[in-house]
């Protein structure tokens, strides 16, 4: 496949750019929003139409008949990015959300159907997420450097806590308005308003080394396969012991590597590339849109060759670890676990949603702080001590009698767990190599989303059996081990951010 350049771009002076002040990653951050305020109308709106067509038990089926295929697939859908690219996947992904979801609204504008495309449309969903989300995490490293990544990471967060407040009234305003199929037809819009922004996104290439079949082979000690004899490998430490021992701590390169053009090696004779070119000053290159190689391998070698990846990575593989613990302890007491203790302390409703607030608050504070910011020192250690202090206040949280203690301890669970979750998710970006990283994104989203959320049923039995306190401080516990995973692993410890 030929590539296909954008317009000209200079990549040194790209790289140098902050990432709030760069239009590249400001398009994909409107697409995003876009894409994440359609996900919160449309799940409003089949919510409202499930209701109104079935029995709460069938609604309940419906609303999670997307849970199955997502959880499923979603290790696919991580070989899917990296072998057609993150963009690529990304706007089919849209482009069909915004399809199936527009039909669903013709349909119910026309006739009452009942619940079977409601499911149908639940089920569309699950598949295209599974694709989707891991997509999604790969696209930022492919659109700025590595030392904007924890940057994009705390502006990707606040659009997240946007969407979600935004979102809701929006999918409210629309049932209102013309009742589920006008809801349907307003997610649909908004989906459909991040693909000509994502259109628009410029890719950069991965390094050549990267970008070979032989990429995907066991990251092992010493030179990658594949690689011309002479070219300095973009790995992770673990594939190149001839890279810095400490990388996490060494600042990233100014200027974005570039797929260098196939041509013969100089002569001995001629000095080595690094003396013929004056890198102080960027080079002028167009900016090629993403184009994969052709491989050889087959999609399961890519899969597998990504857990080994994984596994063989000092930062990756524990901090996979503290993801899951940490997930598993979070989502059952400040899911179901808060619904609970809002009703068996007498809150309501309304004070439900004011402890919902102050965790929206602590944790959109703490992506701000990291968007403004740009990086934290010493982030592998702020993250397992953040996780600690976090797991405590869960455990705090189920303990509390009044409301304004309740909201004031979610604040700080808001704080706490925004942080550690903010930082993994940017030590995440930033260790991965880029071209594995559709797939580390998936591993980590299968956890967080496929897997952590299964523990809501057998929190909310033990609650039954044992009570709050109990079950909130073993939830704790859990995640707790997480932050204990995160100091106890040498090279998550001391794993830092670009700077």
């Amino acid at each position: 496949m030929s590539a296909v350049t954008g317009p000209p771009a200079t990549l040194g002076t790209a790289a140098a750019r902050p990432a709030h002040r760069d239009p590249n990653v400001l398009r994909w951050l409107g697409a995003y929003s876009c894409s994440m305020l359609g996900d919160s109308v449309y799940y409003i709106a089949l919510s409202w139409a499930a209701v109104q067509s079935g029995t709460p038990a069938q609604a309940g089926l419906v609303m999670s008949a997307s849970a199955l295929p997502r959880a499923v697939l979603m290790l696919g859908g991580g070989v899917v990015a990296d072998r057609l690219g993150p963009r690529r996947v990304v706007i089919g992904s849209d482009a069909v959300r915004c399809a199936a979801v527009a039909a669903v609204a013709a349909l119910l504008f026309l006739t009452s159907p009942g619940l079977w495309p409601l499911a149908l449309l639940a089920l569309v969903f699950g598949t295209v997420d599974a694709v989707f989300l891991p997509a999604v995490g790969a696209l930022p490293a492919r659109i700025t450097g590595k030392d904007q990544l924890a940057r994009v990471q705390g502006m990707r967060g606040l659009c997240v806590r946007l969407a979600s407040v935004v979102g809701a009234p929006l999918g409210g305003l629309g049932v209102a308005l013309g009742g589920a199929p006008a809801a349907f037809a307003l997610a649909g819009l908004l989906i459909a308003g991040s693909v000509p922004l994502l259109i628009s996104v410029r890719i950069r290439a991965l390094p050549a080394d990267d970008t070979a079949p032989a990429r995907d082979a066991e990251p092992i000690p010493g030179p990658r396969r594949g690689a011309r004899p002479g070219t300095a490998s973009a790995s992770s430490p673990a594939e190149n012991p001839q890279a810095d021992p400490h990388p996490a701590a060494a600042p990233a390169a100014s200027t974005p590597t570039v797929s260098a053009p196939t041509v013969s090696a100089p002569p001995v004779s001629e000095p080595p590339v690094s003396e013929r070119l004056d890198t102080s000053e960027p080079l002028d290159i167009p900016a090629p849109l993403e184009t994969p190689e052709p491989r050889s391998a087959s999609a399961w070698d890519d899969l597998l060759a990504g857990l080994r990846y994984i596994r063989g990575h000092r930062v990756l593989a524990p901090l996979m670890v503290a993801i899951a613990l940490g997930d598993f302890g979070f989502v059952g007491p400040l899911n179901i676990g808060l619904t609970l203790l809002a009703d068996r302390r007498g809150w309501g409703a309304s004070g439900m949603g004011w402890v919902l607030a102050g965790f929206g608050v602590g944790a959109g504070a703490v992506s701000l702080l990291l968007a403004v910011r740009g990086r934290l020192p010493r982030a592998g250690l702020v993250t397992g001590g953040a996780c600690l202090a976090g797991s405590a206040a869960i455990g705090a949280l189920g303990l509390v009698l009044h409301l304004a203690a309740a909201v004031g301890v979610a604040l700080l669970v808001g704080l706490l767990a925004g942080l550690s979750g903010a930082l993994c998710g940017a030590l995440l970006q930033t260790q991965s190599d880029p071209a594995y990283l559709g797939r580390v994104t998936a591993v980590a989203s299968l956890v967080s989303l496929g897997l952590a959320p299964l523990s809501m049923p057998f929190t909310a039995a033990a609650i039954g059996a044992w009570g709050l306190g109990p079950v909130f401080v073993a939830s704790a516990a859990v995640c707790g081990l997480g932050g204990v995973v995160c100091l106890a692993a040498p090279g998550l410890r001391r794993a830092e951010l670009p700077r």
